[in-house]
């Protein structure tokens, strides 16, 4: 595995790692997964094993001896949330667009967790999980990224208002960096989707969503450092950039270089 390819791996399992951790300090889910249900029986005990399963998952895949399996868990995890809290929230409010950018954030993250899945699955995988592995998984992941982009960058122009406040006071032109970010996130999804330099594409975005994270949420963290909230978004962000990472290395091939599959 090249060298750019494995940090996003190792960033995208960072990225997760501190999420799990998140779990275990609060005793409560990550907000991201939230709203789980107060009436769940166990609920508690259901966030620890939510952590624990992030956190155990994310670091077996940087083991060649536990990334197969590790990879497996991670990505059922990953698409059991997306199932279970996201897709119901857009089929009760299918016009309200926030459900969407919310579905879009944990679909790019699940995209990254099957680009995982689809390079280190094993015999075991391949033989019973064909149509999630290898190149056939890296083609739905692709898919599964680039349409997650298009309600992020939608969410910019709908709540253009509420975009601004996240830009930092000290930029110029505030306004024109909520339109610029968000036509960005949907030139990247198409890009994506239809093959327009797409691994040109995924490194941008990677790359945007990383700027972003540093800038608008580090400093949040820096002013108030006990803070749950920015803790959270910082990770998550740090999450979704990384896992556009992973999704680049993965297009390695289609811009003009050899494909390889990724080892732990």
């Amino acid at each position: 595995m090249d060298d750019a390819r494995k940090a996003g791996q190792w960033f995208f399992a960072a990225g997760l790692v501190g999420l799990g951790v998140l779990t275990f300090v609060y005793g409560d889910f990550t907000q991201v997964w939230q709203p789980v249900p107060a009436w769940v029986p166990g609920r508690e005990y259901l966030a620890y094993a939510s952590g624990a399963v992030m956190l155990a998952s994310a670091v077996g895949t940087l083991s060649r001896r536990t990334a197969a399996l590790s990879s497996r868990v991670l990505l059922a995890y990953l698409f059991l949330w997306l199932v279970l809290l996201k897709v119901p929230k857009i089929v009760a409010a299918p016009t309200v667009e926030v459900r969407w950018s919310g579905f879009g954030e944990i679909a790019v993250i699940a995209a990254g967790g099957l680009v995982l899945f689809a390079t280190l699955h094993g015999q075991w995988d391949a033989a019973t999980l064909g149509p999630v592995a290898g190149d056939r998984g890296l083609r739905i992941a692709r898919y599964v990224f680039g349409f997650a982009l298009l309600p992020l960058g939608l969410s910019h122009f709908v709540y253009f208002t509420e975009s601004i406040g996240f830009v930092p006071a000290w930029l110029p032109y505030r306004a024109g960096w909520v339109s610029l970010t968000g036509a960005g996130h949907i030139a990247a999804g198409l890009g994506v989707l239809f093959g327009i330099l797409p691994r040109l594409a995924a490194t941008l975005e990677a790359s945007m969503i990383g700027i972003f994270t540093l800038l608008v949420w580090g400093p949040g963290i820096l002013a108030t450092p006990t803070s749950r909230n920015q803790w959270t978004a910082f990770l998550i962000s740090w999450t979704i950039g990384a896992a556009a990472w992973v999704v680049a290395g993965s297009l390695e091939g289609t811009d003009g270089t050899a494909p390889q599959r990724a080892e732990a």
